[in-house]
């Protein structure tokens, strides 16, 4: 029953998220078409204010509220779980207040400053409506994780979006929207009230829900609150630090290239073309793991507070099998179809230049946000804190050193290095806590060949029988079809893939009892 559950709340999740992705590089689409370049990169620079602003919001209580409420959920203690989630829901909105007021104070020094474009003012100021709602609804979605109900999030997610695509595509039609200021405010203005409605959502769900729980015994306000310390805390300094760091770093990026450029317009479109473009195409496939990332927090925090060690084991074992096989062919088959792809989506084949090059760190950064997850739900996020800071800080000292003389390609060295830095890091934490070990060579090396048998078959095809082929959608199937038919065969040839390895969650039965 409980693996019965674990495939549903994937398949709804993989499915919400690549809805979700679809409909959202398609509203990128027409988003960059109504801004252009330019304005997609004033926007990556506001957005990189706005998740800063959101980690404010939220204060890691969203993994808090998971976790907590997994292990009293696990002992049948509701009461518990419910009291921790009203704590967290009013820490989320007393603090996404206060946010919101000192970003409304400083919005514009924080434009003319750290932005260097005064045009971002109105959309700073409009965004600090959407954090109270923002850090409720995270909350609220911690619960019904752990409740390994996903389906309200789900639909919330698919609300969300709707509203936001019609709230922006309404206001930029009636206010017709001219100048990159106004797009931009637009945007964002769209987004706020998209997080309202899905915070709303969210809270009637959750007093639907909690009709069906029992009671049982609620501890002292003290050692609640020690224990949302004790997991919100590192993960919420981890994210103060790291997403200032990475404002700075976005602030940063355009600076350095206007430097290596001589102009800050071209230098903001190359931004907003790389950031806005090219990455999210990059991280379009990963909608199944991020969803298998969510459901396993809960999965492994149960078994390691449980003290299942070999559940833990075994369930970490095969998240990092399947991340790797899976992410190794994504990266080959977005390597095969980038150029194609990203003349059909943009109309500009300089994005997918950028996606090709790209493409081989998909491996690196899909398997750091899984490990990453899965340290979460060991207790292990100030290992997590402590590799963040030292990836941004790593970063920003790169960006200053290579992107004033060699421009987009210092970037790239900088992406390279980063990634590979944080990926070790908490790779090997992960190996020592869990005693798991990584067969290199069937995990890595053979599924790396494999997909550079696919990538070369589908490259020679291509040049050979699809070169006369008009359609750039007909040539992006059929070479993925081939790279991906190469790819498994020569994977299940090599034993990479056994019929054991299909078992992801094992059953196991839980003695409850009404303890805190």
């Amino acid at each position: 029953m409980k693996k019965r559950l674990f495939i549903q709340n994937a398949a709804i999740l993989t499915i919400t998220s690549l809805v979700l992705r679809s409909v959202g590089i398609l509203f990128r689409i027409y988003v960059s078409n109504r801004i252009g370049a330019e304005g997609m990169g004033l926007y990556q620079l506001i957005l990189s204010v706005y998740v800063l602003m959101s980690s404010f919001a939220t204060v890691g209580l969203n993994t808090a509220v998971t976790r907590i409420c997994t292990d009293a959920i696990a002992i049948g203690n509701y009461r518990y779980a419910k009291t921790m989630l009203y704590r967290c829901i009013l820490l989320s909105i007393a603090v996404g207040v206060l946010s919101g007021v000192a970003l409304i104070v400083g919005a514009e020094a924080v434009a003319t400053h750290w932005l260097h474009d005064i045009r971002a003012v109105p959309s700073l100021k409009i965004l600090t409506l959407s954090l109270p709602f923002m850090g409720a609804s995270s909350c609220i979605k911690g619960y019904f994780l752990a409740r390994r109900r996903v389906g309200s999030s789900s639909i919330a997610q698919i609300l969300e979006q709707l509203v936001r695509i019609g709230s922006i595509v309404l206001i930029l039609n009636l206010t017709e929207a001219q100048t990159v200021e106004a797009a931009c405010f637009a945007v964002l203005l769209g987004d706020t009230i998209a997080e309202a409605v899905s915070c709303g959502y969210m809270t009637i769900c959750y007093l639907l829900d909690k009709r069906h729980l029992g009671k049982g015994n609620a501890s002292s306000s003290a050692s609640g609150f020690r224990q949302i310390c004790h997991i919100a805390l590192p993960i919420t300094a981890g994210r103060y630090l790291g997403s200032g760091l990475r404002t700075i770093e976005n602030i940063l990026v355009p600076d350095t290239l206007t430097m290596h450029l001589g102009v800050r317009e071209t230098a903001l479109s190359l931004f907003g073309k790389l950031k806005g473009m090219a990455m999210p195409l990059l991280f379009f496939p990963s909608s199944f793991l991020n969803a298998f990332t969510a459901l396993l927090i809960p999965e492994i925090s149960e078994a390691h507070s449980l003290g299942h060690k070999h559940r833990m084991q075994h369930t970490v074992r095969k998240a990092l099998q399947l991340t790797l096989l899976s992410s190794v062919l994504i990266s080959g088959v977005v390597f095969v179809i980038a150029e194609p792809l990203c003349i059909m989506i943009y109309n500009d084949r300089d994005i997918g230049a950028m996606l090709r090059i790209l493409s081989p760190l998909a491996p690196v950064m899909y398997l750091e946000s899984m490990t990453v997850g899965l340290l979460k739900g060991l207790d292990q996020q100030t290992h997590s804190l402590l590799y963040s800071i030292l990836d941004s800080g790593s970063r920003i000292i790169l960006i200053l050193l290579l992107l004033p003389a060699f421009g987009l390609y210092g970037f790239y060295a900088v992406m390279i290095v980063s990634n590979l830095l944080t990926c070790s890091l908490n790779l090997h934490r992960l190996c020592n806590v869990t005693g798991v070990r990584i067969p290199l060579y069937t995990w890595i090396i053979k599924p790396t060949f494999a997909a550079l048998a696919g990538v070369l078959i589908a490259d020679l095809t291509d040049r050979f029988a699809f070169s006369d082929t008009e359609s750039l959608m007909i040539r992006c199937i059929l070479e993925s079809g081939i790279l991906i038919t190469v790819y498994v065969l020569l994977i299940f040839g090599f034993r990479c893939v056994r019929r054991e390895d299909l078992v992801v969650i094992r059953p196991f039965k839980v003695q409850k009892n009404n303890g805190a």
